[in-house]
């Protein structure tokens, strides 16, 4: 059984690897994990997942960072979510199985929140903007990325999870200098971001504080790898 992980971010990559691997490409960390760096949304997202399986992953996971959308959660939170709502409505249940391993697995380090995950086409910025989508869909936290992965991994009859550590709560603003930093694809340029506030010195202490939950976030997921050899020896037929 090979594994295979998609993570949008170098910095959410770091967290599973030293190694350096290009967007849009993959690498094996070991001989039954395999890691694709594809950069934001979901376009990226669906490409990657199929190039895992074009390396022979036979199940998939969705691994990085997400925004809260309840306020029960905190930088820092574990999200292991059990069904995804797509920016259509329509809902995707993760097979209890997998899903209930895992949770056994990691609930003695770290308390695992569980509940839904929703889809997002681009950036929720304001914490007002986070608020409505909770009324709307009651989902507890909210990404770019994994509503993609899990459709290929349906497509293809293959088992998915999403793992996800929440990086901005609920009731935070972005700084205006990510937006602003944006290139097309998703990506910041630290050009952009560094000219930004240069002209705007009043973002820094917003993505000072951001950095805070984000390295919280990070360090979730560090603890989580940690016991990625054992979260990824289900034996496929009890998946």
């Amino acid at each position: 059984m090979i594994t295979g992980i998609v993570v949008a971010l170098p910095e959410e990559l770091s967290t599973l690897t030293s190694k350096k691997i290009d967007k849009g490409c993959c690498v094996f960390i070991t001989d039954a994990i395999v890691l694709a760096y594809s950069g934001a949304g979901a376009n990226n997202a669906r490409t990657a997942s199929e190039l895992l399986i074009a390396q022979g992953a036979t199940r998939l996971i969705s691994w990085g960072c997400a925004a809260a959308l309840s306020g029960t959660l905190k930088s820092g939170d574990l999200v292991l979510a059990d069904t995804l709502i797509d920016s259509e409505g329509a809902q995707i249940s993760i097979r209890p199985d997998w899903h209930g391993y895992t949770k056994n697995l990691l609930s003695p380090a770290l308390k695992v929140h569980t509940g839904s995950l929703a889809e997002s086409k681009s950036i929720v910025a304001t914490g007002q903007d986070k608020q409505h989508l909770h009324i709307k869909t009651s989902a507890v936290a909210l990404d770019m990325e994994t509503i993609a992965i899990a459709k290929v991994a349906r497509q293809h009859k293959l088992p998915f999870l999403a793992i996800r550590a929440i990086a901005d709560p609920v009731n935070m603003d972005l700084p205006k200098a990510i937006n602003q930093a944006l290139n097309d694809e998703g990506d910041i340029v630290i050009g952009k971001l560094l000219l930004f506030i240069a002209l705007h010195p009043s973002e820094l202490p917003g993505l000072i504080k951001l950095g805070l939950h984000f390295n919280a976030a990070k360090k979730t997921l560090k603890l989580v790898a940690k016991q990625l050899d054992q979260l990824t020896a289900l034996p496929s037929q009890d998946q």
